[in-house]
């Protein structure tokens, strides 16, 4: 890594490059938006909330001169939206230089996707996953394509619960997130390993913000309707958190910067990996298993009916 103190000017030129971002209306999947938009991308928001995308992308309009943002419905609990997105994507551009999974739910209250999936596994990894594999084609035939999957920290608490993928046993909100973040690096490392020769044009690597100050923290206070808890860690995130951009800078770092490796993963440099530039981390070694990583990749197909044309 040639700066340690990368910013979102050391991104290069993104003319031409077509990018599709989910979850961009808000908190890092925004800020990530913005930058690339910047730097000449073509950006596609894949939002839920179309209203909410909508009012995101006037606002980076207002503030970055010719930026060229299209606002597309996803929702990533239900697998007939992802696959209505990617086909309209594809209906429209015949590249995607880069896809950035971002979008993702934290430690919310026991829910389910539309498919039957426990809610933050359904959005975090299983959404994901399909999106990726209903896009890859395209993916395959741009040059130099880059996927980043945007995990967390809390992989660090995560297992993946195979026999009883859908938490019906005993929910753990905490363990829930760390499980599906940790879905999110192991579904990295495998289809890394699963590109073989195209991983010579598409890369892909994986990022997480540290603590960064957005909405994700007291979604899940709000959802319960416990709104002293969400504005603690609205407080919280004041006092404690460094802002939404600089916690977007490892997943911008990991979609452009040249010297990102296959599988890489991307986070803060300063203290206790929370704050801070950009820089390579590791995740946890032992969690990250390629016998693990290939029996959640064989689920994921199984569960989502995605395969993938390599």
């Amino acid at each position: 890594m040639k700066n340690n103190r990368w910013t979102a000017a050391d991104i290069p030129s993104m003319k031409d490059k077509v990018v599709i971002i989910t979850g961009a209306n808000s908190g890092l999947g925004y800020y990530t938006a913005e930058a690339l938009a910047a730097k000449g991308a073509t950006v596609i928001m894949a939002c839920r909330n179309i209203k909410k995308g909508e009012a995101a992308r006037q606002q980076i309009v207002s503030s970055v001169a010719g930026a060229k943002l299209t606002v597309y419905k996803l929702d990533l609990a239900d697998l007939h939206s992802v696959k209505t997105f990617a086909k309209a994507f594809k209906d429209k551009y015949s590249r995607l230089d880069l896809l950035i999974n971002n979008a993702g739910l934290m430690a919310i209250p026991y829910s389910r996707t539309k498919d039957g999936f426990e809610m933050q596994f359904g959005v975090n990894h299983l959404g994901h996953f399909a999106l990726t594999g209903l896009l890859f084609d395209i993916l395959k035939k741009t040059k130099n394509s880059r996927i980043v999957n945007v995990s967390s920290l809390a992989h660090r608490m995560g297992k993946i619960r195979f026999r009883d993928i859908n938490w019906e046993m005993g929910y753990k909100k905490w363990k829930a997130y760390g499980m599906s973040k940790l879905a999110n690096l192991l579904f990295t490392d495998e289809l890394s390993r699963r590109l073989n020769g195209d991983g010579e044009n598409i890369t892909v690597a994986a990022a997480h913000p540290g603590y960064a100050d957005t909405e994700l923290q007291s979604k899940g206070s709000e959802m319960r309707g416990f709104k002293l808890g969400a504005k603690m860690f609205r407080i919280a995130n004041k006092l404690a958190a460094q802002s939404g951009g600089m916690g977007a800078l490892p997943i911008l770092y990991a979609a452009t910067a040249e010297d990102v490796v296959q599988a890489g993963f991307y986070g803060p440099s300063g203290f206790m990996k929370i704050w801070g530039y950009p820089a390579p981390d590791t995740p946890k070694q032992d969690l990250i298993d390629p016998g693990i990583a290939a029996k959640l990749w064989e689920l994921s197909e199984a569960l989502t009916g995605v395969s993938y044309n390599f």
